[in-house]
């Protein structure tokens, strides 16, 4: 616990207390000013994230953080001893932690039979539609490397009150690289029945939030084609029903362009070859047929082929 006279000279430094959660990472809180340095040591410093587009974040550690804050510049922590005569500290384990546990309540018995009161902002999850087999679908968006989920889908106090309105919170899907995504996308699905978008290397790094998947299958989003993908964001396109393939031949990268319209058939007998685990996809632009490959296991086959892990989970429910 903080005593009052140090939470008090703290406030006084120049300290301030935000409540537990992302706050400050994901720009709810404490957004630097315009054009300058701002040290921060709560990931993460894509552009935009912090609340502010043309911010320059510094990720630091703690202690590098502090020792900054007393220096006014930027300070390795070790230096303090001989600026200042500080040793630095070394934290001791408590003997007893304390948990409260007051506020936990055990879940019911039957959760089935439990009525859910929703407000005005909280959606039900949409339908999730499975894999078919023909799509013939436009590339809505074509991205280079290292696009990151914040692109895909933005963080900030503007768009996080939506978490729970999947509707509402899709319009920021890739605003950041495209301020007419949704636009674009809302007529894709009502003309072609979805799109697909194309990527370069490490597509949806950085935060695993699974709305960068959820958003982009709201708007009919079929497949994505990248040279390779972040780890986590893979899996979450596998279980929001959004296949996730790789260039074969990662120079086929140059073949497709925005705006093409893309051909898929046989899409399901192809994933399930394990044999190739190959995909044809035709690019009808060009006619150039292009290989693609899935690295999907057995059971994320299954999820994918059903349009996810949440119908995945009724099937369950109702056998």
């Amino acid at each position: 616990m903080i005593g009052n006279r140090t939470f008090a000279n703290l406030i006084k430094a120049g300290a301030r207390y935000h409540q537990s959660g992302c706050m400050g990472c994901i720009g709810m809180g404490q957004a630097p000013a315009s054009g300058t340095i701002s040290l921060r040591t709560m990931p993460r410093n894509f552009p935009d994230r912090s609340g502010t587009k043309d911010d320059q974040v510094y990720l630091c550690s703690p202690e590098t953080a502090a020792a900054s804050a007393l220096n006014g510049k930027i300070t390795d922590p070790r230096d303090l001893a001989k600026i200042y005569g500080m040793e630095y500290p070394k934290y001791i384990t408590p003997n007893q932690e304390i948990i409260n546990v007051d506020m936990l309540v055990p879940p019911t018995k039957d959760n089935l039979e439990t009525k859910l009161k929703k407000g005005p902002n909280i959606k039900s999850l949409p339908e999730m539609n499975a894999l078919k087999s023909a799509y013939e679908v436009p590339v809505l968006l074509k991205m280079g490397d290292n696009v990151s989920t914040d692109e895909i889908l933005k963080a900030g106090a503007e768009v996080l009150p939506f978490r729970s309105n999947i509707p509402e919170i899709s319009k920021f899907s890739y605003s950041v690289i495209d301020e007419k995504f949704y636009d674009r996308a809302i007529l894709a699905k009502e003309k072609y029945g979805g799109h697909i978008v194309v990527a370069g290397e490490n597509y949806a790094q950085g935060s695993s939030r699974e709305h960068a998947a959820i958003a982009p299958k709201y708007l009919g989003q079929v497949a994505v084609i990248a040279k390779d993908y972040a780890r986590i964001a893979w899996q979450n396109l596998i279980n929001f029903g959004i296949l996730p393939l790789e260039f074969e031949n990662q120079q086929n990268y140059d073949a497709i362009e925005q705006g093409a319209m893309i051909e898929f058939k046989n899409l399901r007998e192809d994933i399930m070859n394990k044999g190739l685990i190959r995909v044809k996809v035709k690019n009808k632009n060009n006619t150039m047929e292009i290989l693609t490959k899935h690295g999907l296991s057995d059971r994320q086959i299954g999820l994918l082929l059903k349009g996810g892990v949440i119908n995945d989970f009724k099937d369950k429910l109702s056998s």
